[in-house]
């Protein structure tokens, strides 16, 4: 019968440090399985997902913003081409005209010798020597919103 009592296990300091390396206080925390029934947690390549998401989240809001930017540029082109058609507009109106103008018909506008503006159908390379007009400044269009689009700009010196 004294066979079948517990006999007392003796382990060495050496043993008894191996042993605390492989034991742990929460198992449940472990990142592998523990337990012969236990199931292997494996650790997502977390590193990767956001690495891989952030490239993709840059790469779409660097394209965003240059599409935007791209529409910022074409309406500051707009706004400035409407600016210029303002400008042209103004000088036109207070230039001296002996007509009434034609919607979609194209004029010349003109700086006088004696100073001021004019605005002729007749185009630079229709006068001959016999002008009375410094320089021809632009050919223009009146529009229907009665503004008046430059067709094209002649070399102005000042």
């Amino acid at each position: 019968m004294d066979d079948l009592k517990p006999k007392p296990i003796t382990i060495s300091d050496r043993e008894l440090e191996v042993m605390k390396t492989k034991t742990v206080d929460l198992p449940g925390l472990l990142e592998y399985a523990h337990s012969v029934g236990g199931f292997a947690i494996t650790p997502s390549k977390e590193g990767d997902i956001k690495s891989k998401a952030m490239e993709a989240m840059k790469e779409q809001t660097q394209d965003q913003l240059s599409m935007l930017f791209d529409q910022m540029k074409l309406l500051a082109k707009q706004a400035q081409e409407i600016k210029d058609r303002v400008d042209v507009s103004q000088m036109i109106y207070l230039a001296e005209m002996k007509f009434e103008p034609v919607l979609g018909k194209n004029y010349y506008l003109y700086k006088k010798d004696s100073g001021g503006n004019i605005i002729s159908i007749i185009g630079p390379h229709e006068w001959g020597k016999n002008s009375s007009f410094d320089k021809c400044i632009a050919k223009v269009c009146l529009l229907h919103d009665h503004t008046w689009k430059i067709l094209e700009k002649y070399d102005q010196e000042d």
